[in-house]
Formats: C-alpha cells, structure tokens, sequence
C-alpha cells in the first residue's frame, strides 16, 4: 500500500463529517452524519507510521462512505498540522477540540483530564449559556513524556507486564509505595530499589499510576482549582489503576470521575 493518504475533496453538497486525530501513538477516527450522529469510529495504533494509519483508515471509511459524500474534514492532535497539508481539511487545536467533544456528551463536566500517549492536558470549563461548555483556563505538560501513556508502557515493560495487565494488577494494591512520577529515570530508580525488597509488582504498579496522579496534581494542575465532575479522557483513561489514583489524589467521589464511552 501507498504510504501516502489520499487527498481529501470537499463536496458542498454532502452531508457527512469526517474527524482524524493524529496522535503520538494512535489515529483516531469518526465520521457523523449531518446530525452529528455517530455513524462510525476507529482507534488504531500507529507504531510510528502515521501517514501509512491514516491511509489505511480512510480507505476502510470510503468503502463504506463514498468519499463525494463527506461536506467537511476536521483534523487534531500532534500530526493534524502536516496533514493538513497532505490531504486537506481544517486544522482544530486539540484544547478546543477536546472541551468540543466533552462539550457534547459530558456537559456537566467542569474540568477534563487527558493523558495520551506523549501528553496530558488540565482543560477547567464552565457553561457557555448555551448548552454548551466554554474553556475558563488549562495547562499542558513540558515535553517530557512522564506521567503519560508512554511513561506506563516504559514501566509496564520493565515489569514484564502487558499494558492489559498492568491495568488490572493495579487493583490488587491496599497500600501503593511512593515512587517518583515526574521522571522516568528516578521512577526506574524506584522500581529497582522496590523490587529488591521483594515489593510485590502489584503494590509497584499501583505506586506507578498514583505518581502520575501526584504528578499532574503537583505540576499540571499547580495553582488551579481541579473543580468536579472532571471527564476523564485519553487512551490512559483505559487504566484502572490510574482511574482509582485520581479518585484518591484529586479527592473526587467515585461518580465524581467521568470516563466517556470514547475516551481515547
């Protein structure tokens, strides 16, 4: 196959949208009907191959979906931009594209947690008056990739644990050690220092995801007011572990957390 997506025409006449976000790790993929129901939608890893994902993806969509029949493309995320360029479509900011989409299913949200795969964002919100929701401030990790997706499948893999398994072995953990969260090299430190007191890799992992947690407590989200109900979102929103950490760290109530049907 060519790695090279094909460009994207827009037919004024038609009446469905087509959504990409070209993250880190993934592409993510919907398409809407003129309604802005939901018709179909795709996670797939890109394993670095991003143009190669994305012409993979949109050959499954104009299967299904002639591509005359698409009105508009919206693109997000770290690869949107040169895109874009590539394929055509409107580039959006992934801070607005985020609170858009929280916006119309989570509504009664007023902040949002996202951790990807090389990044984790703080959006606070209020209502727009209209329904909706407006974004009041947010805050973006430094380029370091701790306290993200890639900082968990780092660990998952010193561990010899799937990221799967990682997720649920959190769970078994009553008492989480410390570990440092704000840097991979001290976290392995850590880890090291743990395992050689027999720490039970459960207990490890569980410390693991509360570092994260304590991370974006201490650095993200310094100085603000992390206001419930918060959405959480991201592919790291698929782990348990760190879905129980926030709960604790953030000092929300079980319902308090929302973690939307797609959250990554």
């Amino acid at each position: 196959m060519n790695d090279s997506p094909p460009t994207f025409s827009q037919a004024s006449g038609a009446g469905l949208y087509l959504g990409l976000d070209v993250g880190s790790v993934s592409v993510d993929t919907v398409v809407l009907d003129a309604q802005g129901k939901e018709l179909w939608a795709d996670y797939t890893r890109s394993k670095g191959r991003p143009l190669a994902t994305v012409a993979q993806v949109l050959a499954q969509i104009f299967e299904r979906h002639p591509r005359e029949s698409f009105r508009a493309l919206a693109l997000t995320g770290a690869g949107a931009p040169a895109l874009a360029g590539l394929i055509g479509g409107v580039v959006v900011n992934e801070i607005i594209a985020l609170t858009r989409g929280v916006s119309s299913r989570h509504p009664e949200s007023r902040s949002i947690i996202d951790m990807g795969g090389e990044d984790a964002k703080l959006i606070l919100v209020s209502p727009d008056g209209q329904g909706g929701l407006k974004i009041d401030d947010f805050a973006m990790n430094t380029m370091c990739a701790a306290g993200t997706g890639s900082f968990l499948d780092q660990q998952s893999h010193r561990l010899q644990l799937t990221i799967e398994q990682f997720s649920d072995v959190a769970l078994k953990s009553k008492n989480p050690p410390r570990l440092a969260g704000r840097c991979s090299v001290f976290a392995k430190s850590d880890m090291i220092h743990l395992q050689q007191e027999a720490t039970p890799d459960y207990d490890i992992v569980a410390g693991l995801c509360f570092a994260m947690a304590r991370n974006l407590k201490s650095n993200i989200a310094k100085g603000k007011a992390v206001i419930p109900p918060v959405c959480f979102t991201g592919g790291v929103a698929a782990n348990q572990g760190v879905r129980r950490a926030l709960v604790e760290i953030m000092r929300l109530k079980p319902k308090e957390l929302i973690v939307p049907e797609r959250f990554g």
